[in-house]
């Protein structure tokens, strides 16, 4: 389960792998709750204003669809289901609800409702962390591709607004199951499930935010071993000359 990770530090990248503008500033090291930035489909963002409007007998017939567009929001990162009763509540829950299950996204009473309304997202990063606890203690372990290029993992977003009006949006990576996977398997607590993010193939990004709910468990797969790379966290203590006590 990722809990942490490595938002993208290159401008260019925002442009070149998803088509977006890069946010004016941003948090490089992301954990439960920190502000971060998820990409979603705008013809799905607007579906919900539109829908509460009634036509007209003046409206005129509707253009021919354009290709969708995506946009950059910024977000909690800790999902906020639009059901609870305050931001502080929801902010409380929001530790708990950094990661989705792809498996029971659908039914689960946090995220079904986002999932349902088609409110899926990618979300942009350089590489996410896990432990390795092979020697017996959690080593900090960096994955990234290979190639170095951004990775998009499918996420699902929530929009909660308050009685005085406040919004709050979040979002919330989607996890599959890493039990079999070549790479991921060595990695989180010993004995216990192993799950990995939904990364996603560069080619689906538009067909992931625009498909339609019962298509979109289909991009659910784990990433190919042979495309990561792992690589332990240098940590202050290492760069030590020998012989020196700390």
């Amino acid at each position: 389960m990722s809990t942490h990770y490595e938002s993208l530090s290159q401008a260019d990248a925002y442009r070149d792998a998803f088509g977006v503008e890069a946010p004016a500033a941003s948090e490089r090291n992301m954990t439960p709750r920190k502000s971060g930035f998820f990409i979603r489909s705008a013809a799905v963002a607007a579906d919900a204003a539109t829908e509460q409007q009634e036509p007209s007998a003046s409206d005129t017939p509707p253009a021919p669809a354009a290709p969708p567009a995506r946009e950059l929001v910024a977000a909690q990162w800790g999902l906020v289901p639009h059901w609870v009763k305050s931001a502080s509540d929801g902010r409380l829950r929001a530790l708990k609800l950094v990661n989705a299950r792809s498996e029971t996204v659908s039914t689960a009473q946090a995220f079904r409702d986002a999932w349902l309304n088609g409110q899926r997202c990618i979300v942009p990063m350089a590489a996410f962390f896990e432990d390795d606890y092979r020697n017996g203690k959690a080593l900090p372990t960096r994955i990234s591709r290979i190639d170095g290029k951004p990775m998009g993992v499918a996420g699902v977003w929530a929009q909660w607004t308050g009685p005085d009006g406040e919004v709050l949006l979040s979002y919330a990576l989607l996890t599959v199951n890493a039990n079999s996977h070549a790479l991921l398997h060595r990695y989180q607590q010993p004995g216990a499930e192993k799950r990995m993010p939904a990364i996603l193939n560069e080619g689906a990004y538009d067909a992931w935010l625009n498909a339609r709910v019962e298509k979109a468990r289909e991009f659910m797969r784990q990433y190919p071993s042979n495309w990561l790379t792992a690589n332990p966290v240098e940590r202050k203590a290492d760069k030590r000359p020998p012989g020196l006590m700390g």
